[in-house]
C-alpha cells in the first residue's frame, strides 16, 4: 500500500463546490481506499491506495466527485513520498519559516513547458514572488493573497496546467498526518 495525498480544487470556497469531509472520507472508503482521513474544510484528502498511478487516481477520484456527489472538481494527487520531496525543494525557506500562511504551494496537473515560468514572472503585478520546480509552483504574497492581482487563473494561463495551492501550514499538517 502506498500513501498518497489527494487535493481538490475550488472545494467549499465562497459558497462553490460544497461538501462535506464526512462525504468525502466515505466516497473514499468506498472507492477501497484505507487509512483515509481528511483535513481542513478544503478538500484535503489522505489514504492509502495499492499499486496505481497519481494520475490514475485523479481520474477515479474526479469521476466518483462527479457521479456520487454531483462535484466537478480537478484533484491533484501526490505519494507521500513525492509530498515530503515537495516540501524539501521549496525555494524559499525564509517564507517557510517566518510567515507560513502567506506562502503557498501549487502541485500542477502537469509540468509545465520550460519557458513559462517566465510568463509568469512577467504576469506578477506586486510584490510577490514565484519560482516553479517540476511540477509544482511555490508563491509568497509578502502583503496578502485577499488583494493579489496573483490569482489561481493567472498562475494556471501562465503556466498552461491547473492546479490547486495550500498554504505552508496545510502543506506540513499534510506530511504530519501523511506520516502517522
Amino acid at each position: 500500500m502506498t500513501k498518497h495525498i489527494a487535493l481538490l480544487r475550488a472545494v467549499n470556497v465562497g459558497g462553490h463546490g460544497k461538501v462535506r469531509m464526512a462525504d468525502l472520507q466515505a466516497l473514499a472508503e468506498a472507492m477501497g481506499f484505507t487509512q483515509v482521513r481528511t483535513l481542513l474544510q478544503s478538500g484535503n484528502l489522505v489514504f492509502d491506495a495499492d499499486g496505481a498511478a497519481p494520475e490514475d487516481l485523479e481520474q477515479r477520484i474526479e469521476a466518483e466527485l462527479a457521479g456520487r456527489l454531483d462535484l466537478a472538481s480537478a484533484v491533484i494527487v501526490r505519494s507521500a513520498q513525492a509530498w515530503a520531496g515537495i516540501i524539501a525543494a521549496n525555494p524559499f525557506a525564509d517564507a517557510a519559516r517566518d510567515d507560513p500562511g502567506r506562502l503557498l504551494v501549487m502541485p500542477l496537473k502537469a509540468e509545465p513547458a520550460a519557458d513559462r515560468e517566465a510568463a509568469l514572472q512577467a504576469a506578477i503585478k506586486g510584490r510577490e514572488t514565484a519560482r516553479v520546480i517540476r511540477a509544482c509552483a511555490y508563491l509568497v504574497y509578502p502583503d496578502g493573497i485577499g488583494d493579489s492581482k496573483l490569482t489561481n487563473a493567472v498562475i494556471e494561463r501562465q503556466l498552461g496546467a491547473k492546479g490547486t495551492a495550500r498554504n505552508w501550514n496545510t502543506v506540513t499538517k499534510l506530511a504530519a498526518l501523511a506520516e502517522s
